[in-house]
């Protein structure tokens, strides 16, 4: 079996963060969000990945995962050269993918189980040529719905029902054989353009043909928000955040619940309050850091408050009261200016200089 993760778009609503990288890059708990994605692929037992990449950022993802040896896993790139669909990515996926049966896994969503025994039924089941994740959400009306009988088989799709039929969302794990690619050649562009998977899986409902559901009953959290990816900081730390201390703490700090510390990171006179992940060669000084707290390597802190943010890697945080709620680019500098009052909310791109006032 194969997996094809999708790893290009524009990311727009992340900018302007993803201006100057990919979305699937942003790091949750100091890991990138695809990370998880061959992290859950791998666990499967599945090693032969195609990532779907975009002309603007493909070089990004290919630097960040390599030749895939750091999960034991054979990558292959291909590009789709603009955002035709996610139907579209796995036609032109189809002389990589062959007559083997695939998962395909967008590269920006995170879920909290694995995905090895979905897999596994589907290959003990000959007859399915396709199985969907299925999320209960309280919006269905922003989501691509599925409408399953008693048996958990799909009988119908629908793309952002005004009135839903079903509370049942697509998560944006799939599994399919090779039949998909004839539904695929069979369906027309949806009025944004694009050729949509909902309608090339409806086609293969329409044929009769057998697709069933897995039903994900732990947390799914798509990345594509700042308040998106805070939410993810949190659930991943809280879940799956072990302890670690690799750096140097002096004797003044105060240090609570699970923290995990890089190779040649230096903290002094500091409270940390945990979950919070810190990166390598970080500096920490007289400050006060988390709960729920993600700081990248090479960031320096210095008598600052940082709760429930994401610093990226190179940022410095100086002499600021209280940040919080934030999601704070790569090299950004925060640190007090010209006059300015109230509490700071930021989402701030790479290579930014951000002056406020002093408290």
């Amino acid at each position: 079996m194969k997996a094809l993760v999708l790893a290009g778009g524009s990311g727009t609503r992340l900018r302007p963060l993803t201006h100057t990288g990919a979305k699937q890059l942003v790091p949750v708990a100091n890991r990138p969000v695809l990370f998880y994605v061959l992290d859950n692929l791998v666990d499967a037992g599945i090693t032969d990945i195609g990532i779907i990449i975009s002309p603007e950022t493909g070089s990004e993802i290919k630097a960040a995962l390599g030749d895939g040896h750091h999960w034991g896993a054979q990558l292959t790139f291909l590009v789709q050269d603009r955002p035709a669909g996610l139907a579209h990515a796995v036609a032109i996926a189809r002389p990589f993918l062959g007559d083997a049966p695939f998962v395909m896994y967008l590269g920006d969503n995170l879920i909290g189980m694995k995905i090895r025994s979905m897999i596994s039924s589907f290959q003990n089941n000959e007859n399915l040529v396709a199985s969907i994740l299925l999320k209960e959400v309280a919006n269905p009306s922003a989501f691509g719905v599925a409408e399953v009988d008693g048996n958990d088989t799909v009988i119908r799709l629908v793309e952002k029902p005004i009135l839903p039929q079903s509370n049942l969302a697509l998560v944006g794990v799939y599994l399919f054989r090779s039949a998909i690619f004839d539904a695929i050649e069979n369906v027309s562009p949806s009025p944004r353009g694009e050729l949509e998977i909902t309608d090339a899986i409806s086609k293969l409902i329409e044929q009769r043909k057998s697709v069933q559901c897995t039903r994900l009953t732990s947390w799914w959290l798509d990345t594509g928000k700042k308040d998106d990816m805070l939410l993810a900081n949190d659930t991943v730390l809280d879940d799956w955040l072990t302890s670690e201390m690799l750096g140097h703490v002096d004797a003044e700090s105060k240090l609570s619940g699970r923290i995990r510390i890089g190779q040649g990171t230096t903290i002094e006179r500091c409270t940390i309050r945990g979950p919070v992940a810190i990166g390598a060669n970080v500096r920490l000084v007289d400050s006060r850091i988390g709960p729920f707290t993600s700081i990248g390597d090479n960031v320096q802190v210095e008598r600052s408050t940082v709760e429930h943010s994401i610093l990226m890697v190179g940022s410095r945080i100086i002499d600021i009261a209280r940040l919080e709620d934030s999601l704070v680019g790569r090299r950004v500098l925060v640190r007090p200016g010209s006059p300015h009052h109230g509490s700071l909310s930021l989402m701030v791109g790479d290579d930014c200089v951000i002056e406020m006032s002093k408290r």
